[in-house]
């Protein structure tokens, strides 16, 4: 084979592959940065939505699973075009200063205390409030995600309002971690910790905790969707963001997320809320 023969070749070879790249990757404006809360992703509900989605529209999603207080903190910064996050305070200050637009809820479970089935600081059959202080009273060992996550937040805020300080107690422990590794070690250390029922459904089976409080009205854990705002971070992909907002709220999708979990775990995982299509900037 001559040389100009080995270029043709090598030419029609480089073609082919290009040409092949190109077709495999997602076009301009087709990729999409979803910026939302660990217990989405470590329960599993994404992995069942996001190929829905990918399929119905063409868009290619960029999961970033953090804490909720890291993701609304992304979208802040114009680093993410839609926010799935479930920390009610935070997603309204976003709203109020501009960052972001179009919040709506989309779904909720609830936060559940978790920990070793004998049950050491004997909470159950105890308010949440009650709950928390036979913790400290005892001094069982405790774990927070201490992450400034949406359920990091809500567990603040029960301490706050059983009238207990948690600061420099030694049984009081941060891990600094999502939900599904801060419920692995707390199985590990025989902890008590505050769970959102869905990832501790998801992940039950290899941990070894017990749910030894649930049901109270102050531990509903609410989910809302919030588009960036492309006003103030015109880089922002916001056909996309709104695209998977309408996705999220629309009837089949609120009617997959009503019986995800169910043919698994004996239960959802969560529960659909969306009920006006239209977007509510105000609403919470």
């Amino acid at each position: 084979m001559n040389r100009s023969t080995i270029l043709r070749w090598g030419l029609a070879l480089a073609t082919a592959l290009s040409s092949a790249f190109l077709a495999a990757a997602p076009p301009a404006g087709k990729t999409l940065i979803l910026a939302t809360t660990t217990s989405t992703q470590d329960s599993g509900l994404l992995d069942d939505l996001i190929p829905r989605f990918e399929k119905q529209t063409g868009y290619a999603v960029k999961t970033i699973a953090v804490g909720s207080g890291q993701a609304i903190a992304m979208g802040r910064r114009g680093e993410a075009d839609v926010l799935l996050v479930h920390s009610p305070e935070a997603e309204k200050a976003l709203v109020v200063d501009g960052s972001g637009v179009n919040r709506r809820i989309v779904m909720h479970n609830d936060f559940i205390l978790v920990g070793p089935a004998l049950d050491p600081a004997g909470i159950r059959s105890h308010t949440a409030m009650e709950a928390l202080q036979r913790i400290a009273t005892t001094k069982a060992a405790f774990l927070s995600r201490g992450d400034n996550s949406g359920t990091h937040a809500m567990e603040l805020k029960l301490w706050k309002a059983a009238g207990i300080s948690v600061d420099g107690q030694a049984w009081y422990q941060q891990t600094g971690q999502g939900m599904g590794q801060t419920l692995a070690i707390a199985a590990e250390k025989r902890a008590y910790t505050l769970s959102d029922r869905g990832t501790y459904l998801a992940l039950q089976k290899k941990l070894g905790l017990a749910i030894l409080h649930e049901g109270d009205p102050s531990l509903r854990n609410v989910y809302h969707v919030i588009e960036v705002n492309p006003a103030r971070f015109p880089k922002v992909n916001a056909a996309g963001a709104r695209a998977f907002a309408d996705f999220l709220v629309s009837k089949d999708v609120q009617a997959r997320i009503k019986e995800f979990g169910i043919a698994t775990f004996g239960s959802p995982l969560f529960f659909p809320d969306a009920e006006v299509p239209k977007p509510d900037a105000g609403r919470s």
